[in-house]
């Protein structure tokens, strides 16, 4: 290990040793979630723990990211070379590895909030470990479970001309308030240890994220070793996912707040949102071919169909990469303070971000200055921009270089050298964006590497106690929050939904867990104390189980997340309803009408059966076409313009890869039932590619020049595949 007093260490081994001469050999170590675990330290403490029985390790965590390898052979010849590309580089976190495959020893136990979704549904151990939390609450179950030691990647302030401080970057979330917490632990006679990893590849992020190194014990600095991120590859969107982003996006209010989470969904609306802005005509067609004025009027009350001219602030836990292309778009642009009354002011019009005489008379109209000003008033007027940096408060005057002003409002001689000398062009140190951690695809990180200076400092990572409710917190009080956080609306994804108005969006019936609470209570349960706030809950009106297609939206189901009595806005890509304050056969006819059409009658008959809906009620004519044809045919409106595509944002995947994976895709759905797997191994034997057609595809399967029966039957279940989607080679750009 390094000098005692130098806390910077090149050797993982040395830090692993130092913690354990500060702590002992009992260990519960608390990692960030997702981005932001220090591979290198972790792997090489729960190396240490395997060779050593005597350690007790527990990791406490959550959404422990691994690279794809897939399930059956063909999953992993398809996957292979394309992790390689991805992750190749990246190391491997071990302890996730051991979880997935069920091999972590004895003295070593994994617990989390929250899984990557569906990954653990069969995995007993984590199904048992699994900690049910919401996400602000997390560092206070962290703390009751014991944690003595602390571990995170960080961005070190060298490359950002920050010496002695370092980026919490991507973990803001829960870091900034388990790091007093902790030092509370170790001064009541607790021991701790505090980690800190570096890597230069994790992009610098300032404001709340950037700390003092000397918050550490031990800082790993190892250049040579650093390694890039591990990155989200973009998901298709599909033409459903699609209309459910639109519908979303006549939702939001010009100069109001955005929340939103990860996934095709997520990126669908910011594709709408991004359309409306920038192709507003193309996106109204699509908005008056759906009649969604008519059809839903709350998009009139409460939404929009401008671009928008004011903008958008973001406040959400994830900072997704949508963020950043509203960012780019000149959507994400409108800007809030960390001052409550200023804050309403500007709300409320009377300051604009252009500054004149006329803010400074406004701001001590208020008795928010003084006048003559004083020094705190010159301290405080210049940090927001109203008067220049170079204006100073000394002998009771400001003072310009050589010129020195009176700072008396009330005189007309100071008001005028103060418009010419001292007055600054426009507000500054505005906030466009707070975010609690991000994840993403590599050239999000990389757009987040090469941000200048000016659209970096609009970007402030923080504490996931700030943003996700609104209780006093020591970066902003609960009326600072109010104020910035204008017509919010909080969009995250659902995977079921209850006629009687409950979210099913964690778990399953049976107890099983896909997932994790989140944020999302938090951000639903804020729509509800927020003025002009609304929570809205997008899910697909379908899902394929077992080679059958079920409706989401159901009479009713034994797990939820979200109880039927914070009901708000809940969006299919059949439109939207509207629940918030209305009757129970309301809620009922609602969710109904925007179902898909093949389950409507049934989900009525239930309601109907249970005394929720009128006897009489029959479906209107006008509610029945909600098809996946009527979806296909609104996402053409565009003619030959493709304004819905499946890869907005890019994609990681080669057109090979996507053509192979539809086919993939389609197999699987082939192979959903006993009797699918026999009729579509029986056509895959009798397949051939006489014609080569799909020779290069084959390649990349490593399935070209098959031995074996194994290889040989794969390769026929390939060729089948992709006569199924009646794909020619050299179109590269399969249907979403």
């Amino acid at each position: 290990m390094a000098d005692e007093n130098d806390r910077r260490a090149n050797d993982v081994n040395a830090c692993v040793d130092e913690v354990i001469r500060r702590v002992g050999k009992n260990i519960t170590l608390g990692l960030p979630l997702g981005l932001g675990k220090p591979v290198r330290f972790v792997n090489a403490m729960y190396q240490r723990a395997v060779d050593d029985p005597e350690i007790q390790l527990r990791i406490v965590t959550a959404l422990s990211l691994l690279a794809p390898r897939g399930a059956s052979s063909l999953e992993k010849r398809f996957l292979g070379p394309f992790a390689e590309r991805l992750y190749g580089q990246i190391p491997e976190l071990a302890y996730a590895r051991a979880v997935s495959a069920n091999r972590l020893p004895a003295n070593v136990q994994v617990s989390e909030f929250f899984f990557k979704a569906g990954s653990y549904l069969n995995n007993r151990s984590q199904q048992r470990h699994y900690v049910c939390s919401n996400y602000t609450h997390a560092v206070r179950d962290l703390m009751a479970q014991g944690i003595n030691v602390v571990a995170q990647m960080v961005s070190p302030g060298e490359a950002s001309d920050r010496p002695g401080m370092v980026s919490l970057s991507c973990n803001p979330d829960l870091t900034l308030d388990l790091l007093p917490l902790m030092r509370e632990r170790e001064a009541n006679g607790t021991p701790v240890a505090l980690v800190a990893e570096m890597n230069r590849n994790l992009p610098w992020m300032d404001h709340h994220a950037a700390v003092e190194e000397a918050e550490f014990d031990v800082v790993l600095d190892q250049p040579d070793t650093d390694h890039p991120l591990f990155s989200a590859p973009e998901m298709a969107v599909s033409p459903e996912d699609h209309l459910i982003g639109f519908y979303a996006s006549a939702l939001l209010r010009d100069g109001g707040t955005l929340q939103v989470g990860i996934g095709s969904l997520g990126a669908a609306l910011v594709h709408s949102a991004i359309l409306r802005h920038q192709h507003n005509d193309a996106w109204r067609a699509v908005f008056d071919h759906l009649k969604v004025a008519e059809r839903f009027p709350v998009v009139e009350t409460d939404g929009g169909t401008g671009p928008f001219e004011k903008g958008l602030y973001g406040c959400s836990e994830m900072m997704v990469d949508g963020f950043l292309y509203l960012m780019q778009a000149g959507i994400l642009r409108r800007e809030v303070f960390d001052h409550a009354d200023l804050q309403t002011l500007i709300n409320q019009g009377e300051l604009t971000r252009d500054v004149s005489m006329a803010s400074l008379d406004v701001l001590r109209r208020e008795r928010l200055i003084d006048s003559p000003m004083r020094a705190r008033d010159v301290s405080w007027l210049v940090q927001l921009g109203v008067l220049k940096d170079s204006v100073e408060f000394k002998g009771g005057r400001l003072l310009i270089g050589e010129q020195s002003v009176e700072g008396d409002l009330d005189s007309q001689e100071a008001r005028e050298a103060i418009e010419t000398l001292a007055l600054g062009n426009c507000l500054k140190g505005g906030i466009a964006m707070h975010g609690g951690f991000y994840v993403g695809p590599e050239r999000f990180y990389q757009a987040l590497r090469e941000l200048s200076d000016e659209q970096r400092n609009q970007i402030c990572m923080t504490s996931v106690n700030y943003i996700n409710q609104l209780y006093d917190h020591r970066f902003g009080n609960q009326r600072l929050k109010a104020a910035q956080r204008v017509h919010s609306r909080f969009i995250n994804s659902t995977m079921m939904h209850t006629l009687n108005g409950a979210a099913v969006s964690d778990g399953l019936d049976d107890g099983r867990v896909v997932s994790g609470v989140g944020g999302q209570y938090n951000f639903v349960a804020m729509a509800h104390e927020l003025p002009g706030a609304r929570s809205i809950l997008t899910l697909r009106a379908t899902r394929h189980s077992a080679g059958k297609t079920l409706s989401n939206i159901v009479f009713n189901y034994g797990h939820c997340t979200i109880p039927r009595h914070l009901r708000d806005i809940v969006v299919t890509e059949y439109g939207i309803a509207d629940l918030r304050g209305q009757s129970d056969e309301q809620v009922y006819l609602r969710l109904i009408r925007i179902a898909d059409s093949r389950f409507q009658q049934d989900l009525l008959n239930q309601a109907q059966k249970a005394g929720k809906v009128d006897s009489a009620f029959r479906l209107p004519a006008d509610w029945c076409n909600n098809t996946p044809e009527a979806v296909r045919n609104a996402v053409s409106v565009g003619g030959d313009q493709d304004w819905f595509p499946a890869f907005p944002f890019g994609r990681d995947f080669t057109d090979e890869e996507l053509t192979l994976g539809k086919a993939l895709k389609t197999l699987k759905a082939a192979t959903a039932t006993r009797r699918g797997k026999l009729s579509t191994l029986w056509q895959a034997f009798r397949a051939r590619d006489d014609e080569g057609r799909y020779g290069s595809l084959l390649e990349r399967m490593g399935l070209g020049s098959p031995s074996g029966v194994r290889e040989k039957l794969d390769q026929r279940l390939v060729i089948h595949g992709l006569q199924l989607i009646d794909t020619p080679t050299d179109t590269g750009k399969p249907e979403a």
